[in-house]
């Protein structure tokens, strides 16, 4: 297994990013605020609209260490990459199986499969684990519709009808996502998926950990050599990471979903952790960003068992690394996550 390493997340909207020997230092105008080893890093992740310098994007892309900039609210911005990995067959094979519609038609027939089986699994869950406060009918009747739409995607050989079938697979699977919240029920609702901007609490959180796992994905996909903009069930369209979307399909459910649900029901965010702007869109506050950010690396350090080979895994290892499928965690394991003042966290796996 490879070795997972600490991910430096930067919200200071005016922090710069620089490099001064083996170190990667946090500056705020004239003042150093933190600085960090480079090789205890593998992913650096910036809110911050001053940016990093050349050095140090140089540094980050010779060693592999994934630099991402996003904005405030966790709109992807940019990503320094180095030289490109992995063996140019691979990509090639990718390409010609990309313009195969049938076999583009199958590899996509299984990530949607993990990721209705997923979305089963999540409610399910919520039905079984809070049966006194939920409608339970209810779940179990949009479980049962989503069993039954698993066995139309396996003989499912279009990709357009293939589309159709996911997209009525997400409107029963988002028709209950409002009952699985189970706290704060007149701030934290779901009506329905908004985005840039998104209109409410719930969906602001969705953007932001759904922009984190995209991260993920492509740095994953760029790790192994694989072009992440060529997909199967996205089709090619300038700028948009389609094979790192097909990717996160099986993984919204199971990671992104059910995080953002523990978020509210655990009451670890609150409505004080959000504002509306002049144009609608709902942002969640520094405080409130930063404790979102150490959740996640908590989220990333629980333990699943690997369905082939039987092994405990995390799920830091499902998305930034391998891609085995997702299935329910079994455990969590310890470990600490140090906060450096001045809003730069450091989080460890």
């Amino acid at each position: 297994m490879r070795r997972l390493l600490n991910t430096l997340y930067v919200t200071i909207e005016d922090a710069y990013l620089a490099k001064d020997g083996e170190n990667v230092v946090v500056q705020r105008g004239a003042d150093e605020i933190a600085r960090f080893p480079l090789h205890t890093l593998e992913n650096i992740i910036s809110f911050s609209y001053s940016g990093a310098s050349p050095a140090l994007m140089g540094v980050c892309a010779e060693r592999g260490i994934n630099l991402c900039l996003m904005t405030q609210m966790g709109r992807f911005l940019a990503r320094v990459s180095g030289k490109t990995s992995g063996n140019v067959l691979l990509r090639k094979k990718q390409y010609r199986t990309s313009d195969n519609e049938a076999e583009s038609c199958r590899i996509a027939r299984n990530m949607i499969i993990g990721k209705v089986f997923n979305c089963r699994w999540s409610i399910e869950r919520t039905s079984r684990d809070h049966s006194l406060r939920v409608d339970s009918e209810r779940l179990k009747s949009a479980s049962q519709r989503l069993r039954r739409i698993i066995d139309e995607i396996r003989d499912c050989e279009d990709l357009a009808r293939l589309r159709g079938i996911e997209g009525e697979a997400a409107a029963v699977y988002f028709g209950v996502f409002d009952y699985m919240v189970l706290n704060n029920k007149d701030f934290f609702y779901y009506r329905e998926r908004s985005k840039r901007p998104p209109l409410d609490s719930l969906n602001a959180l969705l953007s932001f950990t759904y922009a984190l796992l995209a991260n993920d994905c492509v740095a994953a996909l760029e790790g192994a050599g694989l072009d992440p903009y060529v997909g199967f069930l996205h089709r090619d369209r300038p700028g948009r990471a389609s094979l790192a979307l097909d990717l996160m399909e099986e993984l919204r459910p199971a990671m992104a979903d059910r995080f953002v649900l523990t978020l509210v029901n655990t009451r670890v965010v609150e409505p004080s952790g959000f504002c509306t702007r002049d144009d609608g869109g709902v942002t969640m506050t520094d405080d409130c960003r930063r404790k979102v950010l150490s959740a996640w690396q908590e989220k990333k350090k629980e333990a699943l068992t690997h369905p082939y080979l039987s092994e405990k895994i995390h799920w830091g290892s499902c998305s930034t690394r391998s891609g085995a499928p997702a299935c329910a965690p079994s455990s969590r394991r310890s470990g600490g996550i140090s906060s450096i003042p001045m809003e730069v966290t450091i989080c460890s796996y």
